[in-house]
């Protein structure tokens, strides 16, 4: 088997053995880490073109699994996070009596099959086996938002199966216009009739529910905000994104001809608007994990926001490499906010941010975790959100498209300020509350990934030559201004 093969069949293997193993299940994530951390490395070290038909039928009725530069770039952080939240589930989710018992035998198999999904759908360019993926992943998120909130996994439910529904429709249209549902042949046969459009509008609406776009993002805050810390972590930071990276590859990859300008910048203004109220809403919230739950929002609004910069771009491939190290540094830099914001929680034995008061000097790994995280997502140098930031910023001005440029920069102070108004509070005050130790994976977990948010930065020019391996064609002509221009 080739490692693109590996990188789906081994998460679904250790799926079905945390099955077999039952209360055992936790002792797996000791070898599934190494093993997945190592497949990722090799996925990186592939020639440029690597490629596997899944059991060598040719297209249109073979999978393609394909090493482009998404891949290469969101497989390894994805299993970063997952690892990372393995280790610190590794004591949360052991067999104890009672509650904690069903979430011991069923968090590890439903961690499996996330990971399992979300590498599949990094990987292959089939629309049908795109929505397996989907499934999958939104099957393991539903059955995690449940674990916090009954109420809120049933309405994740809900609206999943919407927009599940809504990609399988433009899928079925596909199959039916062309007879091939494979990215890489739609690329070469699409063209901008009404039945294509049709497909593209309801397959791209159904995954904008999905990714939690502004305005259709009033599942997340809930969902996010009420499960358990090891669960929100991977909702935040792996889950909402495989919604983005299908879009990506639809609007940029299969339909690059057919996509009109009009909608480059709908788009866009819908990631600018998500910016503004998600950072507004967090500003405004009381409790720590709904503030963490609305910067999800705001930072999902920045990879929208690069839609319109990338095809109004001469050379796409500055806010292309922009968009894709901001998805890699919000994955490391959120799933470190969420498992550190359940530490902080856990200990104070409470939710509100002025309960976080002298936790730093009791607890100051964890309240380093979420600082490091959070210089990430505001866009602080040396970190990886600083470099997506600025060159989304650069491409901005290069364009003369001020009503973004500015957007950028005021999304950056608001999200300064409510970022920093909990470690504010949790480095106030001169009594330091009594705290029980942690084990030192758990504080580790959040920590090393918070710090490698920051290193990413160290790595620009690595990160953006891996980028361009699938970064789009020069755009054929300058896109029309966005509106207020």
């Amino acid at each position: 088997m080739s490692p693109l093969d590996l990188l789906v069949a081994a998460p679904l293997a250790f799926m079905v053995a945390s099955l077999v193993v039952g209360r055992g299940g936790r002792w797996l994530i000791l070898a599934a880490s190494p093993a997945m951390l190592a497949l990722s490395a090799w996925l990186v070290a592939l020639p440029p073109d690597a490629a596997h038909l899944v059991g060598d039928w040719e297209l249109p009725l073979g999978i393609l699994l394909r090493a482009d530069g998404v891949a290469r770039l969101l497989v390894p952080a994805t299993s970063l996070c997952f690892v990372a939240v393995g280790l610190y589930a590794w004591h949360e989710f052991s067999p104890k009596s009672g509650r904690e018992t069903a979430r011991a035998h069923t968090f590890w198999p439903l961690l499996y099959l996330m990971w399992g999904g979300s590498n599949a759908g990094y990987l292959t360019t089939d629309l049908f086996n795109l929505y397996v993926t989907i499934e999958m992943v939104s099957l393991a998120a539903v059955a995690m938002a449940a674990m916090g909130s009954l109420a809120a996994g049933l309405q994740y439910f809900l609206i999943a199966l919407v927009g599940s529904l809504a990609y399988l429709l433009g899928v079925a249209l596909l199959a039916a216009h062309y007879d091939t549902v494979d990215a890489t042949l739609l690329a070469i046969h699409a063209r901008p009739d009404l039945p294509t459009l049709l497909a593209i509008t309801v397959m791209t609406a159904g995954l904008l529910v999905k990714t939690a776009l502004f305005p259709l993002h009033g599942w997340l805050p809930p969902a996010h905000a009420a499960a358990p810390a090891p669960a929100s972590a991977l909702l935040s930071a792996v889950v909402v994104k495989l919604g983005f990276v299908i879009i990506l590859r639809l609007w940029f990859e299969a339909f690059a001809e057919v996509v009109r300008p009009a909608a480059m910048h709908l788009l866009g203004g819908m990631g600018a608007l998500a910016i503004l109220y998600g950072s507004i809403q967090a500003i405004r919230q009381e409790r720590l994990k709904s503030l963490v739950a609305y910067s999800t929002v705001a930072q999902l609004g920045y990879l929208f926001l690069a839609f319109p910069l990338i095809s109004n771009a001469p050379n796409p491939a500055e806010p292309w490499a922009a968009v894709l190290v901001h998805a890699v540094a919000h994955m490391l830099a959120k799933a470190a906010m969420f498992l550190a914001a359940g530490l902080m929680l856990k200990a104070v034995a409470g939710e509100r941010i002025s309960d976080l008061a002298g936790l730093a000097r009791a607890m100051p790994l964890s309240v380093t975790a979420f600082a490091l995280a959070a210089i990430s997502l505001t866009g602080l140098p040396p970190s990886g959100g600083f470099t997506a930031k600025f060159l989304l910023l650069h491409a901005a001005i290069e364009q003369g498209s001020v009503v973004y440029a500015a957007v950028l920069v005021i999304g950056g102070l608001l999200g300064a300020v409510y970022l920093f108004r909990p470690l504010s509070v949790a480095c106030s005050g001169s009594a330091a509350p009594v705290v029980k130790a942690e084990a030192p994976l758990r504080v580790a977990a959040p920590l090393a990934l918070a710090a490698l948010a920051v290193a990413l930065g160290f790595a620009g020019m690595m990160l953006i030559e891996l980028s361009s391996l699938s970064a789009p064609p020069a755009a054929a002509g300058p896109l029309p201004a966005e509106p207020g221009r």
